[in-house]
């Protein structure tokens, strides 16, 4: 497993955390380590998920996300 934290930008309560936790524990590979306001660490599956996946997911539920360097 592999580790990245993502910042989010456009979240601002406990309902925007829950709504990235959510996105993210949809995708298959992914384990949710941690969410809060402005960012989610995560452990996943290289073989099936991406930084890059995971970012997408995350703004398809209506927030700004992008893999931390």
């Amino acid at each position: 497993m592999n580790h990245t934290t993502l910042k989010i930008d456009g979240m601002s309560c406990a309902h925007c955390v829950k709504a990235v936790r959510t996105a993210l524990e949809a995708l298959d590979g992914v384990t949710v380590e941690s969410v809060s306001v402005g960012a989610a660490t995560v452990a996943y599956d290289p073989a099936v998920a991406t930084p890059e996946k995971l970012a997408q997911a995350v703004n398809d539920a209506g927030y700004a996300a992008a893999p931390t360097a």
